[in-house]
Formats: C-alpha cells, sequence, structure tokens
C-alpha cells in the first residue's frame, strides 16, 4: 500500500525510525487488534494503538462509564458517564485518529461468541480483570493461533507478558488451576493506583506493535512485574508446559468450556459455600425488612464506601478487622446476622469467619449492595 500526504505526516516520527519505516508504518494500517475490555488497560490501548496507526481496531465491553472509572480510565469523560464504554471508546478513537476503523461490540466475550470475534483479528489484547474471561481468552487464542498480549493491575502492581501459542507457553501454563472464587480481590475491592493502568497498558500497545510489524524481540516466554510504590520491575522467565491441556502438543481441551463453572464461580457467587443454605436474594432481605424481622446488617466494606452508598441500618466492621473484633458480635451469636459487601465476596469471608467463631444463623447477602441497588433501591450509586 502506499501512503497518502497525510499520512506521511501524521506517521512521521516513525517513518524517520531506521526499523520501524514506511514498511512497519503500512503493516500498522493493515492489521488489526481487538481489545477485550476498554477500562482501565484497554483506555490507554485504544488510543495508544490509534494514535500508532493500527488500521482496524476492535472494542468489546458490555459495561457503561462510571463516575469511578475515571480516575484511571482515560479514554473516557465526565460527560461520557452513563454511556456503553465501547461507544465512548468509538468517540474517543475517531477524535484522535479518524483514519483507524473501529468496531465495537456492546457485549461480555462468551464461549459462545469468542471464536466467531477473535478469528476476524490479528492481535487480542486481554484487558479484563477476571479469571473466567482470562481462561476464555487464552483458549480461544490457543485454538485460533492468535497473539494474545496479556496484561493485568492490582493497588500499586501490574504483570505483563505475551503469549503466542506459535512460540511458547499460554496462560494455561503460567495459572494452570484458577484460585479459589474470592482468593483474590479484584481492582474494585482491593483499589487500583489510577497511573499504574497507564504503565502496563504501554507495555501491552508495545508488544502489539512489534507483533505486528516484527521488530525487537517480544515478551514471549518472559514475565514482567511492575512495583510503582518502589518504581522495580522484574523479569521471570515462563516455560511452555508439556502437560498444558490446551497448548500441547496432545491437548485435552479442544473447545471452548464453561468458565464460569471451571473457575468456581457464577453471576453472586464468590466462594465456595458451605453444604447448608447460606444465601440470600436480596428480594428475600427487602422482605425480611419489611416484616420488621430482627437481625443485625454486617457491612464489610472500607469505611469509605459508606461514604458512597449504604443499605440503613448497618453495623459496618471493615473485613479485615472483623477477626479482632468479633467479640463486639457475642450477642447475636444466636441471632440473625446478614453479612453485606460491595459484591458478595468480602461478605462471603466473613461470614465463615464467623461460623468458626459459632454463630449459628448467618447468611451472606448475594450480589452485595450492587444487587440491592440493582434490584431494590434505584437511589443507591454503583462504583
Amino acid at each position: 500500500m502506499t501512503l497518502t500526504s497525510d499520512q506521511y505526516l501524521r506517521y512521521a516520527r516513525h517513518l524517520t525510525l531506521p526499523e520501524f519505516g514506511e514498511a512497519g508504518q503500512e503493516k500498522l494500517l493493515r492489521a488489526s487488534v481487538l481489545l477485550i475490555g476498554a477500562g482501565g488497560l484497554g483506555s490507554p490501548l485504544a488510543l495508544y494503538l490509534a494514535a500508532a496507526g493500527v488500521g482496524r481496531i476492535g472494542i468489546m465491553d458490555f459495561d457503561v462509564v462510571d463516575l469511578s472509572n475515571l480516575q484511571r480510565q482515560i479514554m473516557h469523560r465526565s460527560q461520557d458517564v452513563g454511556t456503553p464504554k465501547a461507544r465512548s471508546a468509538r468517540r474517543a478513537i475517531n477524535d484522535l485518529n479518524p483514519g483507524v476503523q473501529v468496531e465495537t461490540y456492546e457485549e461480555g466475550i462468551t464461549s459462545a461468541n469468542a471464536l466467531d470475534i477473535i478469528r476476524k483479528y490479528d492481535v487480542v489484547i486481554d484487558g479484563t480483570d477476571n479469571f473466567p474471561t482470562r481462561y476464555l481468552v487464552n483458549d480461544a487464542c490457543v485454538m485460533l493461533g492468535k497473539v494474545n498480549i496479556y496484561g493485568s493491575i492490582y493497588r500499586f502492581e501490574g504483570q505483563a507478558t505475551v503469549f503466542d501459542p506459535r512460540n511458547g507457553p499460554c496462560y494455561r501454563c503460567l495459572y494452570p488451576e484458577p484460585p479459589s472464587p474470592g482468593e483474590v480481590p479484584s481492582c474494585a475491592e482491593g483499589g487500583v493506583l489510577g497511573v499504574l493502568p497507564g504503565m502496563i497498558a504501554m507495555i501491552q500497545a508495545t508488544e502489539a506493535i512489534k507483533a505486528i510489524t516484527g521488530i525487537g524481540k517480544p515478551l514471549t516466554g518472559r514475565f514482567l512485574r511492575y512495583d510503582a510504590l518502589n518504581m522495580s520491575w522484574r523479569e521471570l522467565k515462563l516455560r511452555k508446559d508439556p502437560a498444558c491441556p490446551v497448548c500441547s502438543a496432545k491437548p485435552t481441551i479442544t473447545k471452548l468450556i464453561d468458565y464460569e463453572q471451571f473457575c468456581g464461580l457464577k453471576r453472586g457467587d464468590s466462594a465456595a459455600a458451605p453444604a447448608e443454605d447460606i444465601g440470600l436474594s436480596v428480594a428475600d432481605y427487602a422482605q425480611l425488612r419489611a416484616a420488621g424481622t430482627e437481625h443485625l446488617l454486617l457491612d464489610v466494606r472500607e469505611p469509605f464506601e459508606l461514604g458512597i452508598c449504604q443499605i440503613e441500618g448497618n453495623l459496618n466492621i471493615p473485613l479485615g478487622q472483623v477477626p479482632s473484633r468479633v467479640g463486639e458480635l457475642a450477642a447475636w451469636k444466636d441471632k440473625l446476622v446478614v453479612c453485606q459487601c460491595k459484591s458478595g465476596r468480602r461478605s462471603m469471608k466473613a461470614l465463615e469467619t464467623l461460623k468458626k467463631h459459632g454463630f449459628r444463623k448467618v447468611r451472606n447477602l448475594d450480589g452485595g449492595i450492587l444487587a440491592w441497588g440493582e434490584e431494590i433501591d434505584p437511589a443507591i450509586t454503583a462504583y
């Protein structure tokens, strides 16, 4: 292909690089990249790849822009709050580089749609924050022979690598089994430094450009860990697992599976439930409150979260303090205690702690305060 005069000007700093030149820019213009997630990682990724001149960018995200996203998701603006993230991403990319073709998918990636969507793109970049999706994206990319550029963030730390099924290990080689449900908090629960996603996303964008143009040494087989607090990097070697169920010579997983089931997690679930029924739906809890049934609502979120939204009449003891403050709840040992957090994960851990200390009537509010806001009280602010 021949660059236009506008493209010569726009990409001039690329063209002056001897290792890159016109050939490299033309490869970018012909390439396609699928971004799975338009949040903390997806935002800078979309902007950098669009600025670099990737010809076609797919944006896949089922969520809408929330005010709490703007601390780190730099692609979105205040006026985008309430707008689907994929739509907001299209606007941002078009504003930056109208020459980029943008394809949006306002849906989550699933076992039903993954192969059909991923096969349309040269490179896939995983910007998601949950284990079922990471395993799904990995398996689909291995089956289709696509490069999968991985990144993750949490609090002050980030990770990045490149999974190329043709030349190195895959995600399952690194993590053969998912962690127990609830064992690893999400960014929403544990927090994240606002600038951290930008650092990891820049690594992912760099690796995508290298994969497309063929320049440099890829991160395949190398795993970068970044500590923002200490401004330090650590590189680990990754090796292909000869017994990997997906990328080995004799795979045992040859089609996409139910990844929520594989990770032991369905919507509203967050930890392996005891044999007895300990979940309480928000509808049932609303009826319980309406009937005036005596109970204690134990909110185990952090104090700042109560400033965003809360259910009236709660007692707040952050999860980390529950073991040391369980004595304060002695009067409720034989009475009904309903544990509640944001989504049901932390409250499940609190429930388990109370059970170990002899509390007999403990229930977990399924879906947490987010479900309460969705189904019962629209005044509750999602965050």
